[in-house]
């Protein structure tokens, strides 16, 4: 998939621009702040009906403005034109658009437009808590499998009814439990086992990547962790209702799933420096594009977002290698220092576009 053309107005603080891409590489300049990662926001609005960073829409609008719109156009592996538009006012809903034709599900949306995105949040995937790394399964699986969109949607509706079951000060009735209960084992254990098989397919790919950019100097690892893997999730989940009760929430389920990240068999979280975990999450995401490369119509876009800080200049220069290399597409690449950008053209005979950022006014260069 390649953007062609990019039309932002009153997003975040970009108020206006119109931007003719690179059918390769892309790069934006500029000063910490002035709107570089809000133009990759805005190419990731228009993949997955939302902004990467802020689920509330209204507060994406430019202050002290009614309304936004992102309008993307697009041209397929295929040879295809697709034209996506995102417009809405401040106190209504958004309308999303393909081909002129709105949308009645954002859900059917989701995959049509791979998208992979690099950026300095990631850290979270090591430092923070489970539901960091769960997100990032349910986004990469999300873009090439609907029916786990639908399994995710039913559980968590599940789960949510039966939490409230559990907070209830009457004694909950036992029927309704039991309901909401085969609901969370059935699209549990679709999720569990899309989730496993994903996992399985990647990790090869991760430890591949991972090597390449630190040259080998670490070993890594990581596991997928799951109640799932205790038998029929049904009966796990049915096991401590007694102690789901007392505290008030359901202990048991896909809800609890988790990544485990390991560096040389301990965990990364304690043990890594600040660029090993830079490392560790690039080549995480690096390998999710591979990924979808081989699981998508499309190819995906590649956004990344101020990578290079906290890496030596070993990594920095396998990392150059890697983006110029033949197996991606169409990427997005942020940077203050405009000689990470000239290394990677450097080490290329590809078409690309420079574009300087300054307080949201985008400027092309070359």
């Amino acid at each position: 998939m390649i953007l062609n053309r990019l039309s932002i107005l009153n997003y975040k603080n970009i108020r206006e621009a119109t931007i003719a891409l690179s059918p390769k590489l892309n790069c934006f300049i500029g000063s910490n702040g002035v709107g570089k990662t809000n133009v990759l926001d805005a190419v990731y609005y228009l993949s997955f009906c939302r902004s990467a960073f802020n689920p509330i829409d209204a507060q994406v609008i430019t202050h002290e403005q009614d309304f936004f719109v992102l309008e993307g156009n697009y041209i397929t592996d295929a040879g295809e034109e697709e034209n996506i538009y995102c417009g809405m006012k401040r106190g209504t809903k958004k309308h999303f658009k393909r081909n002129q034709k709105e949308y009645r599900r954002l859900s059917r949306h989701i995959g049509l437009i791979p998208l992979v995105f690099v950026s300095p949040s990631d850290s979270a995937l090591i430092e923070g808590a489970s539901d960091e790394r769960r997100r990032l399964l349910d986004l990469v699986i999300s873009q090439y499998d609907h029916a786990y969109i639908e399994a995710l949607a039913a559980y968590n509706k599940a789960l949510q009814q039966r939490n409230a079951l559990l907070k209830q000060d009457d004694e909950p009735d036992t029927a309704l439990m039991d309901i909401w209960e085969e609901q969370m084992a059935v699209n549990g254990e679709t999720i569990y086992q899309k989730r496993d098989a994903f996992i399985a397919q990647l990790v090869p790919v991760f430890q591949d990547i991972y090597d390449r950019i630190s040259n080998k100097h670490e070993t890594v690892s990581l596991d997928y962790v799951s109640h799932g893997r205790r038998g029929p999730l049904l009966d796990t989940i049915r096991r401590d209702r007694h102690k789901d009760r007392a505290v008030g929430y359901s202990l048991h389920g896909i809800h609890r799933d988790d990544l485990e990240m390991l560096l040389g068999g301990y965990p990364m979280k304690r043990e890594g420096s600040q660029g090993q975990h830079k490392t560790f999450a690039l080549a995480l995401k690096l390998a999710q594009f591979e990924f979808l490369r081989r699981t998508s119509d499309s190819t995906p876009l590649l956004l990344l977002d101020d990578i290079f800080d906290k890496l030596d200049a070993d990594r920095v220069e396998q990392i150059v290698q890697l983006v110029g290399g033949e197996s991606f597409g169409q990427i997005f690449i942020t940077d203050t220092n405009r000689d990470h950008l000239d290394r990677i053209l450097a080490g290329g005979d590809f078409d690309y576009r420079l574009f300087a950022v300054d307080g949201g006014e985008i400027e092309r260069k070359d």
